[in-house]
């Protein structure tokens, strides 16, 4: 069983690579907050008293769920918003937030990079997160989950609802696309 400690632990490890998650999904940053918020508080209440080790899938799982819901929501919502009002959707202005900005690394390896350098990181960072925004949403879960939550291939598939034989073609293809997207803006990883 895990301690409070352990999970509260896991959940403080894994905020900023779920709201990334959540971002790349819904695509504002409000909701995506607000679906890690929701995905932790029924982790803790409902599984917390489960073994540390399951914790991972378990979240996973469950962050899925809730983004899935989300979008649920959303249909019926816009399907009366737009029967009623005769508005279609509206978009919503940009935030100055940056998640990126979060994952830069440590500041104080920053102090002996030149701004040149900086700009340059920035930039591709900036490129490699609208690769993995323009991945299907199926190749960009399984990609993350993988390669970003190191979940190994029997997690991934469980969180996913699928098969691990698809779980690895959604990888594989990823993995193609995101080489190719970058290969064409000049970026060789």
């Amino acid at each position: 069983m895990a301690t409070e400690k352990e999970l509260s632990d896991f959940l403080q490890d894994v905020e900023r690579r779920a709201f990334k998650q959540a971002v790349y999904s819904v695509r504002r940053d409000e909701v995506a907050l607000d679906i890690v918020q929701d995905a932790m508080i029924k982790l803790a209440e409902k599984y917390g008293d489960r073994p540390a080790a399951e914790l991972p899938l378990l979240f996973q799982r469950i962050l899925q769920n809730t983004i899935h819901d989300f979008f649920r929501r959303e249909k019926v919502r816009n399907t009366w918003v737009t029967l009623f009002s005769g508005m279609g959707n509206e978009s919503t202005a940009d935030d100055d937030f940056d998640p990126l900005e979060s994952f830069a690394g440590d500041e104080t390896n920053s102090i002996y990079e030149s701004g040149a350098d900086k700009l340059e990181r920035a930039q591709v960072l900036a490129l490699i997160d609208e690769a993995v925004q323009n991945l299907p949403t199926r190749q960009r879960q399984a990609f993350l989950m993988r390669y970003w939550e190191e979940m190994d291939v029997a997690e991934t598939a469980a969180a996913m609802g699928c098969s691990e034989g698809s779980v690895k073609t959604h990888c594989s293809r990823a993995t193609q696309a995101l080489a190719q997207a970058l290969k064409a803006k000049g970026i060789y990883l």
